[in-house]
């Protein structure tokens, strides 16, 4: 398997064309990047707003939990149903596809969101308001800033839940690299199916280390050493 797989990668029909490994990982990636753009607009604000104020605690753990029992390919086919003939093109099964993939990652970056404004230091929030500083100051000048570490840990959760999920596109006629593992399937191709594996493990892995870099780059080192001993603790 291992040879075949070998000679499937490097086989250079696999690398051009619209059913190339290039073109499935745009795809791929486009689906991914989407879906995480729209949850992190979705969770951020929201888990900022129910740390910050202590209202609505209860969707943290009740919601987020929910949203991660649904089973996605049933979600995904229950949603895709009654869109197909409602929107034009392949928008009735790419619409459904992100939103499911948007429910997924909607979770770890609302509860590490959460968690790390209402884990900030109290002795800090209380000496921001003895400044005359408001709310929104303190939220947006204090408790946000202190929070990146373990948002940008929700951030990179949800965008492996995503790439590793996002497979389930080609369920519906899309592309990205679950092309591969599908398309090997109907046609008892393992060695394409193991090759769509490996890619899609392989961008999972990639992916990881950018946004590792990404927050080392943006997050202030003290800020950092203090979310891991927190942690640890």
């Amino acid at each position: 398997m291992i040879s075949e797989l070998v000679a499937w990668l490097t086989d250079p029909a696999h690398w051009s064309g619209p059913e190339g490994i290039p073109q499935r990982l745009l795809e791929h990636l486009g689906y991914s990047l989407l879906a995480l753009a729209i949850a992190a607009l979705i969770g951020i604000p929201l888990g900022m707003y129910i740390g910050h104020t202590g209202r609505g605690t209860f969707l943290v753990a009740g919601l987020a939990n929910a949203l991660r029992a649904l089973p996605t390919l049933g979600l995904l086919i229950l949603v895709t149903l009654p869109l197909i003939s409602r929107l034009p093109g392949n928008l009735g099964f790419l619409v459904p596809s992100i939103a499911v993939l948007v429910v997924l990652a909607v979770p770890p970056i609302l509860t590490s969101t959460y968690a790390g404004v209402q884990g900030v230091d109290l002795a800090a929030k209380d000496a921001a308001y003895g400044m005359g500083m408001t709310g929104q100051e303190v939220l947006t000048k204090v408790e946000a800033p202190c929070a990146l570490p373990l948002v940008f840990s929700g951030l990179r959760s949800a965008m492996l839940q995503i790439v590793a999920t996002a497979t389930i596109a080609a369920y519906v006629g899309l592309g990205g690299f679950g092309r591969y593992v599908l398309d090997g399937l109907a046609v008892r191709d393992y060695s394409q199916m193991l090759a769509g594996a490996v890619l899609v493990a392989a961008l999972a892995v990639v992916v990881e280390v950018v946004l590792a870099g990404a927050q080392r780059l943006t997050v202030p080192r003290g800020l950092a050493v203090g979310a891991r001993e927190s942690r640890s603790r």
